[in-house]
């Protein structure tokens, strides 16, 4: 393959990280890099003689699958957290206990806590945008973000799909972008799953702790799996997600006692310490990166492109590296 080529690749793939950041595009291109990395993968427990059409057959049946699947999963989430037993009741039971609140502390105290769910939730989307001028590229809500998150799912199957065709005959160009692809591909699958063991980890400890050593104290926190699933959700977000789900942990229990608020926060103070630890430690591991390395990318694309650079960062950086490493420079 020509030199000239290869940096032609290189260069639309570095400009297309910051369009995509900028024009809010990251859901359909996780969507898609989900639906190219799991199909690529069960794709290759087909039979190796299978050939021909039922080959195409069995692989297009998998695409849909495993596009489907990950929709479902995606709706089944949106439904829980959007219905009877879901956000709205833990956003009414944080608010009420921090009516509870403004009656307890002095009034200078007090009068920073909202009275209302609807005055919390515009608080939280403020606190949110505060830390990233663009949450709206992580946001799953919104008619166009939910094509393009659908959009992104049939770009991500086409192209693995196209992943076992030879490349041999393709032009030059075309081979260069299926390989800078191919890596991208590959760093995905090993951030997306180093950080999916994060949260299960996390939200395992935050399970036992609610659902096991609190009762055993005598003490029931209310929606005790509304919280251990919001753990793991917002668990998939690097370090923000946590000290989310752990803030609102910390306001539920405080409606039970100061006691058992205390005791949260200690506890939680502990997971996110470990959360943070081994976020940088197992990711690293995978990408060969030191824990600096990618906190300091996380920090200059949280301030470059706010919360979507944040989330980003990690793949980008494992990517980079990646490149990297095949051209023999690290």
């Amino acid at each position: 393959m020509p030199q000239k080529t290869k940096n032609i690749s290189y260069i639309l793939a570095i400009f297309a990280v910051p369009l995509i950041l900028y024009f809010h595009l990251l859901p359909a291109v996780i969507a898609g890099l989900a639906v190219h990395v799991l199909t690529v993968k069960l794709a290759k427990k087909v039979p190796v003689h299978w050939s021909g059409m039922a080959h195409e057959v069995a692989l297009g049946v998998i695409a849909v699958g495993v596009a489907a699947g990950l929709f479902g999963c995606g709706f089944g989430l949106w439904s829980f957290f959007h219905g009877h037993h879901g956000m709205a009741p833990l956003l009414t039971a944080v608010a009420e206990t921090l009516e509870h609140l403004k009656r307890t502390l002095p009034a200078d105290l007090a009068i920073s806590l909202p009275d209302t769910v609807e005055e919390l939730q515009s608080r939280l989307a403020g606190l949110m945008r505060e830390h990233g001028r663009h949450l709206s590229a992580v946001g799953m809500e919104g008619v166009m973000t939910f094509a393009h998150v659908l959009l992104g799912m049939v770009v991500g199957g086409m192209t693995a799909l196209h992943s076992f065709e030879g490349a041999e005959d393709w032009p030059p160009l075309a081979a260069a972008l299926h390989a800078r692809l191919k890596v991208l591909a590959e760093s995905f699958e090993k951030v997306v799953f180093a950080q999916i063991k994060i949260s299960c980890l996390n939200t395992i400890l935050t399970a036992v702790y609610l659902a096991v050593v609190l009762p055993l104290c005598g003490i029931r926190l209310p929606m005790v799996t509304v919280l251990i699933l919001f753990t793991f959700v917002t668990g998939m977000l690097p370090v923000v997600g946590n000290l989310v789900s752990n803030a609102v942990i910390v306001v539920i229990s405080l409606g039970v006692s100061p006691g058992v608020g205390g005791a949260s926060a200690l506890f939680l103070v502990l997971v996110h310490k470990l959360e943070y630890f081994t976020n940088a430690r197992i990711v690293g591991s995978e990408v060969h990166a030191r824990a600096w390395e990618l906190l300091c990318a996380m920090l200059v694309m949280d301030a470059i492109f706010g919360l979507g650079g944040m989330i980003a960062a990690p793949i980008v950086y494992a990517w980079l590296k990646a490149e990297l490493n095949v051209l023999k420079l690290v």
